[in-house]
């Protein structure tokens, strides 16, 4: 998959996209006047916005405060959809942001090679194959979230799951939150830290504390975008001298 097979650079990608997202909105009033444009980078913005949602959610890191207020505008409604592993939810984001897919190989019967439904249904198999790997992962973190200790019996009650499983799920969510770096290490995604001893679930916080200098850099975009439309209303409505 173009962008989410390699479970190793959900963060990297998570910080590009975000990163592209900040200077679309930044630099947006450059192109508004020039329609060919606008329409293509606003295209390409409502499609990074849903595949960060999706890596967001497999990967929740801080994000700038006009990109995380853009996703919540647009997905609201679905990240919740998100967060309890709803799979038609990402079944629409993925085709919602995942550019056309061609085949490499040239046949008279492509159907036989990919399916009824091409190249685009082979990625989306991929695709939600790595999601069925880590849907669980987002309702088992909102309930480490509020405990900094609890046996693993109880929170296999909240889940509807055995210990065993839920051993299984907590395996798989340090192993899918591990990134490589640049060194050939290895460093977390997490927001918590936790470790089991024997039937007992131990829970650190390791939330980074908020940078409140991207709000105010927001607001002060905003009050620059009212001014420019403030004034160009202005001149349009001004007598010709």
């Amino acid at each position: 998959d173009y962008y989410f097979k390699d479970k190793q650079w959900y963060q990297r990608r998570v910080v590009i996209t975000a990163g592209i997202l900040g200077y679309i909105q930044r630099t947006k009033h450059f192109f508004q006047n020039r329609s060919f444009q606008a329409e293509d980078i606003n295209k390409k913005n409502d499609q990074m916005l849903a595949l960060l949602a999706i890596a967001s959610t497999f990967c929740p890191l801080r994000l700038d405060e006009s990109v995380n207020q853009q996703v919540k505008e647009k997905y609201s409604d679905k990240l919740n959809r998100l967060q309890h592993g709803d799979m038609t939810v990402y079944d629409d984001l993925f085709f919602s942001g995942c550019p056309k897919f061609l085949s490499p190989i040239v046949s008279e019967n492509s159907s036989s090679l990919f399916g009824s439904s091409g190249p685009r249904g082979l990625q989306l198999q991929v695709f939600k194959s790595e999601v069925d790997q880590q849907r669980l992962i987002p309702t088992l973190r909102s309930y480490l979230k509020l405990y900094t200790t609890i046996p693993i019996s109880k929170l296999a009650k909240f889940l509807d799951m055995d210990e065993n499983q839920v051993r299984c799920c907590l395996m798989a969510f340090k192993h899918k939150k591990e990134v490589a770096k640049g060194d050939g290490g290895e460093q977390t995604t997490l927001d918590i830290d936790f470790y089991v001893d024997k039937n007992m679930i131990h829970i650190s916080d390791t939330k980074v504390a908020r940078h409140y200098g991207d709000y105010y850099v927001q607001q002060i975009i905003k009050l620059r975008e009212s001014n420019r439309q403030i004034l160009s209303r202005v001149m349009a409505a001004a007598p010709p001298q």
